[in-house]
């Protein structure tokens, strides 16, 4: 009777309970853990073909992500994180059944170097920077097999995503917010506030050269100092011209390798260029710079934006000024 006690009560259990932590299998090390989960609908293997997700946070987008494991070939999709668990394999598992996750939790260089960590990179079909915080992907990962194995992933057509702070770390130019986090106010005040830590070449992502991103873009008001961002980078030597991508909350921005992008989700991606020198740009002096050249794109089934051209049919035309660190925004559609 006990026996048949324990069935009935095994049969009583919902599905989750019996499936997601028989499935889960974790493994730790010196710097990591994962955290591996099966394919729901296992497919059989085909040659991943390359695509960037550009997710600006605050939740991912179905479709998105749909089209990012539909690149992927099967296999296994890899998850980069710097803290927390494996919060984003029951999503993965759900919305790509045919996909195994490992969620890859690596907390020190120590990590980055580990055998185990290498050989679940090199065996990716995918792989996704998830948020939290860019300086320890920086921190951690330059230098090592990691930074490596990811740069040599995308070259064969491995697809790569990333949320927040994973996609703050895709542009060629990266805020890698070493010291904190800074605000528009702040960085309009003085682009070389202490807090305006910039890197570049952490990854060699198709289609991300001359640009640097910025996520929670309309919500966190970020489009200034993407602006002081762009401008510190041409300031700097870095480059004669620069773009920056800023991507709203819940939206995304799905660029293939022949350079065109789809923009999907609820929000707006603005696609911003600066091809000149600040006419300020100097230690504690605000900001000043004209001719911001910024296209808006809303989400939706035909927005498009053209890497190549930087251009866009659905895109409405804006300019940005900063004179004395305060910003002026122009709507030049009324001028088509």
């Amino acid at each position: 009777m006990k026996s048949l006690s324990i069935l009935c009560l095994f049969l009583l259990l919902p599905p989750y309970a019996l499936t997601t932590h028989a499935q889960t299998e974790k493994t730790s090390g010196e710097g990591y853990t994962a955290y591996s989960l099966a394919a729901k609908k296992p497919v059989p293997l085909t040659t991943p073909t390359f695509v960037a997700l550009l997710l600006g946070g605050h939740g991912d987008v179905d479709d998105a992500t749909r089209e990012f494991c539909a690149h992927s070939g099967g296999g296994d999709i890899v998850v980069l994180r710097a803290t927390e668990a494996d919060e984003y394999n029951s999503e993965f598992h759900e919305i790509c059944p045919g996909n195994s996750v490992t969620t890859l939790v690596i907390t020190s260089r120590d990590g980055a170097d580990a055998k185990f960590v290498a050989e679940k990179l090199r065996a990716a079909h995918a792989i996704y920077i998830s948020g939290g915080d860019q300086s320890n992907y920086v921190r951690y990962w330059t230098h090592t097999p990691v930074q490596e194995i990811i740069n040599s992933a995308m070259a064969r057509g491995v697809p790569i995503g990333g949320i927040s702070a994973g996609l703050a770390v895709q542009g060629e130019f990266v805020f890698s917010s070493m010291i904190d986090t800074i605000t528009s106010p702040e960085a309009l005040a003085n682009p070389y506030d202490s807090l305006m830590t910039l890197s570049r070449d952490f990854l060699v992502e198709p289609g991300m050269k001359g640009i640097i991103t910025d996520s929670h873009f309309s919500q966190r008001e970020r489009m200034g100092r993407s602006i002081a961002f762009m401008s510190r980078i041409i300031q700097d030597g870095w480059a004669s011209s620069v773009h920056d991508i800023g991507i709203d909350e819940t939206t995304a921005v799905v660029l293939d390798p022949s350079g065109h992008a789809k923009v999907l989700g609820k929000g707006a991606a603005y696609f911003m260029t600066l091809d000149h020198q600040a006419d300020v740009c100097a230690y504690k002096k605000a900001l000043t710079v004209h001719n911001v050249k910024i296209l808006k794109v809303h989400a939706g089934s035909t927005a498009a934006f053209d890497f190549n051209s930087w251009t866009s049919s659905t895109g409405i035309p804006m300019e940005a000024n900063i004179v004395d660190g305060k910003m002026m925004l122009t709507d030049n559609s009324q001028a088509q």
